[in-house]
């Protein structure tokens, strides 16, 4: 699955990916490859990027939205804690 993370001054994260763990308004969420479409809401925590074979990477946020939709993931963030 490729996902990108975008703040409105740059790009975070762009790459292919196993998953991602969100921070959604009511708790914790995975979408992992081939995820259904989805747009969500999210709220201040940490963005989890499970990469394949690798660690994974943790960036803290303030809130933003999700957009999964062909095989990719679309995290827009307000900013970076």
């Amino acid at each position: 699955m490729l996902l990108e993370i975008l703040t409105p001054e740059k790009k975070l994260y762009s790459g292919e990916v196993q998953g991602v763990q969100l921070p959604g308004i009511d708790g914790l969420f995975e979408i992992l490859d081939k995820h259904a479409p989805l747009v969500s809401a999210l709220g201040i925590g940490k963005v989890k990027v499970l990469q394949k074979g690798l660690a994974a990477e943790t960036y803290a946020i303030q809130g933003g939205f999700v957009e999964v939709i062909n095989n990719k993931a679309t995290v827009l963030v307000e900013g970076v804690l």
